[in-house]
């Protein structure tokens, strides 16, 4: 049976994969679950809930509220928010449970469920699986105890979230932003009201792009995954850099004033830097995973700072930066962990700390960025294949070896199913950019061959 949580939440076409009975039946159980590990005990149990502005976010907030109310917690529902607002809410709020509803990066028709346990962490794997199983028991027809009368949750609206949310992302600010001319585009997602307002009050001149939502344009050739808009915006607008988002807005890529990328691995290096030289990279070490820069890494040492991988996915940056006291961790994709002020990854944090560090130095992005050079890099995503047979194949185990001889100690290959969509990532590192293509194409066909 396959299972319903991957790397990051839950995630499917909203009202076909996920359905409003199934986001009633995962809030039930995950607030059984959670009741069953203490979570709740000595008081009565609240949620934070949230959402991007899928159109399909208004139906399924609905039955997540629901089926929380229902199992007696009270829900503090916080509207259109980041991902990140809403994990710093439910910490800050002292609840013991936020949900989020967002598919991020993925197209409109899709939409998702993220849990997030008391202090905005997310929950540990083995807690979603036994959300899943109590999410099959009771659909086979297991019975629950219903609370009744005064036991049924209660359900309020918060406006205090926003502020409350850029309050926070501006006050942990190293210095302002005067001066700076910076273009947002929020993905016509959940950060385009709270992005523009937290760089204003920063200090910025804000230029916006992607910053009107209509519930059916989320993501739309605009934000992280389509950066051609906002380059084309910052060398109009003269302005020093832009900040792309994602739809829940808990990843940030950036281009420079000459609108060339920044990208997540870039962007960590000038983080890591500025950090260091702050006294606040701790055990002057930063965390990434294995789909990083091979550049990345290089700069890194050059630089004389520790790095650690670990497998794909925010959430297992995160794991291992709690393990051992790191202060900054993420991802190529844009998602940066800075802990002392976030507990996931937090795309308009990542922005305002990037902007600061460019304000501080007084020196272009470019240059900043230039600190770390991309060794040519080739990802090509593979559809409509058996994902589950990655590690099994040996068809496909003898194709990475043959390219492994291929690029030798130049270059590295890395073949990996998505957690949050059904296909297979090819990637490609080598000294030079037509070898790495070609290698990657040769993979790709062999990942279809195999698998298809």
């Amino acid at each position: 049976m396959t299972r319903l949580f991957g790397t990051d939440g839950v995630r499917g076409v909203a009202n076909a994969d996920l359905t409003a009975e199934l986001a009633l039946g995962l809030s039930v159980a995950a607030a059984h679950v959670l009741a069953e590990a203490g979570t709740f005990e000595g008081h009565r149990p609240v949620a934070v809930v949230g959402r991007d502005p899928r159109a399909s976010g208004e139906f399924l907030e609905a039955a997540v509220v629901a089926g929380l109310a229902s199992a007696g917690v009270d829900v503090l529902r916080v509207g259109v928010l980041p991902t990140p607002a809403v994990a710093h809410l439910t910490g800050v709020l002292g609840a013991d449970l936020g949900v989020m509803l967002s598919a991020s990066h993925n197209p409109m028709p899709d939409n998702g469920i993220k849990f997030f346990a008391r202090g905005g962490h997310k929950l540990a794997d083995e807690l979603e699986d036994r959300i899943e199983e109590t999410y099959r028991a009771h659909s086979s027809g297991e019975p629950w105890e219903r609370p009744t009368g005064a036991g049924v949750g209660r359900v309020d609206e918060y406006g205090e979230g926003f502020d409350k949310y850029v309050a926070h992302l501006v006050g942990v600010l190293p210095n302002r932003l005067d001066g700076l001319k910076i273009v947002i585009d929020g993905a016509h997602g959940a950060a385009a009201r709270v992005s523009p307002e937290a760089f204003a009050r920063a200090g910025a001149e804000v230029v916006t792009i992607g910053t009107e939502p209509d519930g059916l344009n989320i993501n739309d050739g605009c934000g992280s995954t389509h950066l051609d808009k906002l380059r084309a915006a910052v060398v109009e607008h003269g302005a020093d850099l832009g900040v792309a988002h994602d739809g829940d807005a808990d990843r940030c890529l950036a281009v420079d004033h000459t609108g060339a990328e920044v990208d997540g691995d870039q962007i960590l290096s000038v983080l890591a830097l500025g950090m260091r030289e702050a006294g606040t990279l701790r055990k002057n070490t930063v965390v990434a995973t294995v789909m990083s820069n091979l550049g990345f890494k290089l700069a890194m040492e050059g630089a004389g700072i520790e790095l650690v991988q670990t497998a794909v996915g925010d959430r297992y940056v995160l794991e291992e930066m709690k393990a051992h006291g790191y202060a900054l961790g993420g991802e190529q994709s844009g998602h940066v962990i800075v802990l002392d002020h976030a507990t996931t990854g937090d795309g308009t944090l990542t922005g305002l700390m990037l902007a600061a560090r460019v304000a501080a130095t007084g020196r272009p992005l470019a240059e900043l960025a230039a600190a770390m050079e991309r060794l040519p890099q080739v990802l090509i995503n593979v559809p409509d294949v058996d994902k589950s047979r990655v590690g099994s194949s040996a068809e496909l185990a003898a194709a990475v070896a043959e390219a492994e001889r291929e690029l030798g100690a130049t270059g590295r290959v890395l073949l990996r199913p998505s957690g949050t969509e059904p296909l297979v990532r090819v990637m490609v590192e080598a000294a030079d950019a037509e070898q790495a293509r070609a290698v990657a194409q040769r993979l790709a066909d062999a990942v279809k061959s195999a698998l298809g």
